[in-house]
């Protein structure tokens, strides 16, 4: 019989959320609001309190209150965001639970020969005798983040079920376009109210991460001159070869293709044009703040050559800071990774705590007073359509949060 975070998760994954960076609104697509509907309405059914839907940027907070004698315990927040990315289609998503997986390649779509294969994702033989959910491989499956929003509400409705446990104050929230980098735009830290939090938005069982890359976006924009090419000696200026060039003075080892761990990057992610224009979308991420200013000094100093070359104004480059490395304001904030570490054990499992190699709304959320690290979900492969996620792991992630509370409710 699936528990509760199951039978959520899976309802929830079918509801189209994905998110589109080119909308410039928050929401940037409408129907993130379908799947922050249904939270509300659930939330109320099992008793929540405090019951905040921001209507207008889709926004959800919620509240499950202190037990008796815990109302002085710390007010600790559980934070999962309901988009999902861009990367991969999220409509029409088809879960299936593989029950006692037997460690070989599962067949995701035999009309289409997609193969979920232990050859390109060999970790996933560690969850032989589990049961996995998947897709049919049209879609991604959406594990991030409605795995972290399926073991919230899990915990959320144990809770409320066990008032024998001790707990303080829980404050949940639900946030829109963190694919998009965009998920703590419009977040009410004030209203949220709470000591710190957990965002529940990572990988496989086990892992913590308390740092992040330091990240910025780069744009580079080039102005060509087109000429007939049979009369273009001399004269044109092919936008397309310039901004082909700028690439070139780039690190070729400093590109996500060949880095891992603390190893930064630049990473171009989108390109297009013809010979008079050429925009290039560029990441630009190191978990160094001095190594991430020397990089974005480097693209900035690439189009300055550039110039020099084929004349001022030819290459314009646009660099905006995204977020930071968090781990610069939880190192103050100790208790929340030993917490987390102590329960795990608990639960069975060694903590393994890696540096994010991207971003969370922790990550921005920490800058803005409220100490942010991030819990696994139990996903994996996330933004593709070979994703999956472990039912059991799932489940001790929702007994995770509940100890947590507990564990934090007895602390004044």
């Amino acid at each position: 019989m699936l528990s509760k975070t199951i039978e959520n998760f899976l309802q929830y994954v079918t509801i189209d959320t994905q998110s589109d960076e080119t909308t410039g609104t928050t929401p940037s697509t409408a129907k993130q609001h379908d799947l922050a509907q249904l939270l509300e309405r659930q939330l109320r059914e099992m008793g929540a309190e405090e019951i905040t839907y921001d209507r207008e940027y889709c926004y959800l907070y919620a509240s499950i209150p202190a037990s008796e004698g815990c109302e002085d315990a710390p007010v600790l927040g559980w934070i999962a965001h309901m988009d999902t990315s861009p990367a991969v289609t999220g409509a029409g998503v088809k879960p299936r639970v593989v029950e006692n997986y037997d460690g070989e390649d599962i067949l995701l779509n035999g009309e289409e020969n997609i193969v979920l294969s232990t050859m390109d994702f060999p970790e996933i033989k560690r969850l032989k005798g589990k049961d996995i959910i998947v897709t049919d491989g049209t879609t991604l499956l959406g594990s991030d983040d409605k795995a972290g929003i399926a073991e919230i509400m899990g915990a959320c409705e144990y809770l409320l079920q066990h008032r024998e446990i001790k707990h303080g104050k829980i404050r949940v929230s639900f946030t829109p376009d963190e694919e998009i980098g965009e998920g703590a735009d419009h977040f009410d830290v004030r209203l949220f109210g709470v000591d710190f939090a957990y965002t529940v938005d990572g990988g496989e069982f086990g892992e913590l991460e308390n740092e992040t890359f330091n990240a910025a976006s780069g744009r580079l924009t080039v102005y060509g001159r087109s000429v007939h090419p049979g009369s273009a000696k001399g004269k044109m200026i092919n936008s397309i070869l310039v901004a082909q060039e700028f690439q070139s003075l780039l690190p070729v080892f400093q590109n996500p293709m060949y880095t891992e761990g603390y190893e930064g990057f630049f990473h171009l992610d989108q390109i297009t044009g013809n010979v008079e224009k050429t925009v290039a979308e560029y990441i630009i991420r190191d978990h160094s703040r001095e190594l991430f200013e020397q990089k974005k000094a480097r693209f900035r100093k690439c189009a300055d050559f550039l110039n020099e070359k084929y004349g001022e104004g030819t290459v314009v480059a646009e660099v905006r800071d995204s977020y930071y490395n968090m781990k610069e304001v939880l190192k103050d904030h100790e208790h929340l990774m030993k917490n987390a570490s102590d329960v795990l054990r608990e639960l069975g499992a060694e903590p393994v705590v890696n540096p994010v190699r991207g971003g969370t709304d922790g990550a921005r959320l920490s800058f803005m007073g409220l100490p942010c690290p991030n819990l696994c979900t139990g996903g994996a492969n996330c933004h593709s359509r070979f994703e999956y996620a472990c039912v059991q792991s799932m489940d001790k992630v929702t007994e995770l949060l509940v100890m947590l509370a507990e564990r934090y409710g007895k602390q004044p």
